[in-house]
């Protein structure tokens, strides 16, 4: 049992972590908690509704961080350069800069793939920033949702 909450602590620790830092999925982990504590208190302290509540909400979340760059990029006008540019520069990102590499990779690749298109400076650097407020917004979304398991994980330890 002690081992369970143990790992269960780890979760929410990682699952903070997770929301800041690109490549650790956040809400998952802090979900992760929700049922290890679960099983060490043998299921009392959350009811099944609440559990399949907050995997929707893991799911929901983890899902928008994914689509939302994509979103900011097409909504300040990124053409499928941009958008291209902005995934190969996030994937070369975490490689050669991680953790930060990602979001810094990711804006500078919607640049470059709006300048590639033909693109005046000013357009590019707006579907640039399209991508890092798409970030940013699943970011927040990241850290509301794990803050909100976080506050149920330290609720139902003590």
């Amino acid at each position: 049992m002690i081992v369970l909450i143990i790992l269960a602590i780890i979760c929410v620790i990682l699952g903070i972590v997770g929301c800041i830092i690109p490549g650790i999925a956040g809400p998952p982990f802090s979900f992760a908690s929700l049922i290890l504590l679960s099983i060490a208190k043998r299921w009392e302290p959350f009811s099944a509704k609440f559990l399949i509540t907050m995997a929707v909400l893991t799911v929901i979340v983890t899902g928008l961080d994914y689509l939302l760059p994509a979103a900011g990029a097409k909504k300040y006008g990124a053409s499928k350069f941009g958008f291209w540019g902005a995934i190969i520069g996030m994937i070369l990102g975490i490689l050669f800069v991680p953790p930060l590499g990602m979001i810094i990779g990711a804006f500078i690749g919607a640049i470059a793939g709006e300048l590639l298109k033909g693109k005046q400076s000013y357009e590019a650097l707006k579907a640039g920033w399209g991508v890092f407020m798409g970030i940013m917004l699943g970011v927040l979304l990241k850290l509301m949702a794990t803050g909100i398991m976080t506050f149920y994980f330290i609720k139902a330890i003590f």
